[in-house]
């Protein structure tokens, strides 16, 4: 079939879809309209903000539909005048139903960023940095009515590095999957492809991920607070109460670094306890559990603006050091 023939509409919403859905278009993939959710209020003043995806559409003129629930496709007349033979999802943020997924000729195929059966669920690449995996990937599944849970057509592996944070590897999985999505569709359309049947016992799962997952409990490893800050930096990002000067700070944003214990063992020194800064040649340190320091670059005090570690010393924490 060819390029210019396919009649597929698009699911999706995020930054994810955009990177995913701008490649289909360049390919020559034109989606007869796009699905996405309805646009949300955002911020104080709770204004009605559109999807990254609906933004792009109309910047392509490419019809829009934003049902509340998506039954109400069924019965869309502009939805049901399109006759498509494929479904194309990613990162749409709601459950689609079976009778909607079975509507297209060749069915509905997900663009997905984890090796499955491996991280089903919300948070994928957020799950795989949190545990410090060191790799992960795209799936590309026919997708059925369970979460997941379809049968693979192709998928490709990556290497996660030590410091990639989680915008970084959203970005390079998302033109991965758009990537891997075209190279597939074609062979998939031509019936080239045999889908192949997950391993469903090997399946795990992550979670929606809430506001209170940010906050560090810095009884762990400098190693585990630091995965924490790769990633939810974007969001919900990772936040304290702590102790300085004996008066109680709230600190809602913090970049760190992992660093290698230097000349001096935290061990050694039993009056610094995990969560506590201290400064050594004019670097800021906060210990961890286990013995374990990180190193803060920036932090944001709350009511106050983002500052270099630097400007957090001289303000805060004068007559430290060693």
């Amino acid at each position: 079939m060819a390029i210019n023939q396919l009649k597929f509409i698009f699911f999706g919403s995020s930054e994810f879809s955009v990177i995913i859905l701008k490649h289909l278009v360049e390919a020559g993939y034109l989606p007869l309209a796009i699905v996405t959710v309805p646009d949300q209020p955002v911020g104080r003043k709770q204004i009605l903000t559109p999807t990254p995806v609906k933004i792009l559409a109309l910047e392509k003129n490419i019809p829009i539909l934003q049902p509340e629930k998506l039954d109400e496709l069924v019965g869309n007349k502009n939805f049901c005048s399109i006759l498509p033979e494929l479904f194309i999802v990613a990162s749409y943020g709601k459950i689609i139903p079976k009778n909607i997924l079975d509507l297209p000729k060749f069915g509905s195929l997900n663009v997905h960023p984890s090796l499955l059966p491996k991280y089903r669920g919300a948070s994928p690449i957020q799950a795989a940095l949190l545990n410090g995996e060191k790799e992960t990937g795209i799936t590309i599944m026919l997708m059925d009515e369970k979460m997941d849970h379809g049968p693979i057509l192709s998928s490709a592996k990556c290497l996660i590095s030590e410091t990639e944070n989680f915008s970084e590897l959203h970005n390079r999985l998302a033109k991965m999957g758009a990537e891997l999505l075209i190279a597939t569709m074609p062979n998939f359309l031509a019936g080239k492809i045999k889908p192949k049947e997950q391993i469903h016992n090997q399946a795990s799962f992550c979670k929606i991920i809430q506001k209170q997952d940010g906050e560090i409990n810095w009884q762990k490893s400098a190693e585990e607070i630091y995965n924490q800050w790769r990633a939810y930096a974007d969001w919900p990002g990772v936040y304290s109460q702590l102790a300085v000067n004996n008066k109680q700070l709230s600190i809602k944003f913090i970049e760190i670094n992992m660093v290698e214990t230097r000349h001096w063992r935290v061990s050694t020194n039993t009056n610094i306890k995990p969560g506590e800064f201290f400064v050594d040649n004019k670097n800021l340190f906060i210990t961890c559990g286990n013995n374990s320091i990180l190193e803060i670059i920036k932090l944001q005090i709350e009511g106050k603006n983002i500052m270099p570690a630097n400007d957090f010393i001289n303000g805060y924490l004068k007559n430290f050091g060693r």
